[in-house]
């Protein structure tokens, strides 16, 4: 277990999934967390007492990660809370399975104002406001590689999210600061939208032969935000028990 301690951490859609798991990890390797979200504030209070429970330090702090200036509120407020950030994990985001011929216009726009504008706002305040010799990590997805029937919209958006870690990885370097992408492949979230066949399909196509877990993803992104991984910066690690 990596240390963290003394480290302020902000986690985005952090009430359940694979957000949750990311910040009770962090949380459990010294760091204070910020857990975000946006409607379920019951349970993102469960993930700070699950934290504090165990001797660690976080709150939850709403914001819609889609709107500017919300996301705005949020970094001033988890500054004003717990101090300047050194870790920003970035989650927030939506799925959605829809063929390109039946996407909706509102649909679109959802899926890009979250995972894509969203984000990227998330990524210009960090730039901002983050303390040098930080870590921001996002969470893209493993069909940006291997392209789903009906995922083209939302691999779509999270690829753009890839490309801006690229180029601010660049742009942050001559400050300490590390950015980078994981790419999960499937992980049981409990929230899967694939059908049943389609899923037993790709645990058998997966080299390791099963789903990813959420904690799976959170031990990866505890490394990546670890001074253990200080030389690692500007890459898309592929998360997916050999799938992708």
């Amino acid at each position: 277990m990596t240390s963290l301690t003394g480290k302020v951490a902000l986690v985005t859609g952090a009430g359940r999934g694979i957000g949750r798991t990311i910040a009770e990890r962090l949380g459990e390797d010294g760091a204070s967390v910020i857990v975000n979200y946006n409607q379920s504030e019951n349970l993102a209070k469960e993930v700070v007492d699950t934290i504090v429970a165990k001797g660690g330090r976080a709150l939850a702090l709403q914001a819609d990660i889609s709107k500017l200036s919300e996301v705005r509120r949020l970094f001033q407020e988890a500054e004003d809370h717990l101090g300047q950030l050194n870790i920003l994990i970035n989650n927030a985001g939506i799925g959605l399975l829809r063929p390109t011929a039946e996407m909706t216009e509102e649909e679109f726009d959802s899926l890009f104002t979250l995972n894509t504008k969203g984000t990227f706002f998330a990524l210009q305040e960090a730039a901002r406001r983050m303390r040098d010799g930080g870590h921001i990590v996002s969470i893209s997805t493993g069909a940006t590689i291997a392209i789903t029937p009906g995922f083209g919209a939302y691999a779509g958006s999270k690829a753009a999210v890839e490309q801006f870690s690229l180029a601010l990885s660049k742009e942050l370097g001559p400050r300490g600061i590390t950015v980078n992408t994981v790419l999960p492949a499937i992980v049981d979230t409990g929230t899967l939208v694939l059908p049943d066949e389609v899923i037993a399909q790709l645990i058998q196509q997966t080299p390791l032969g099963r789903l990813g877990q959420p904690r799976d993803i959170a031990d990866i992104i505890a490394f990546l935000v670890s001074d253990q991984a200080r030389w690692i910066t500007g890459q898309t690690l592929r998360a997916g028990g050999g799938l992708i």
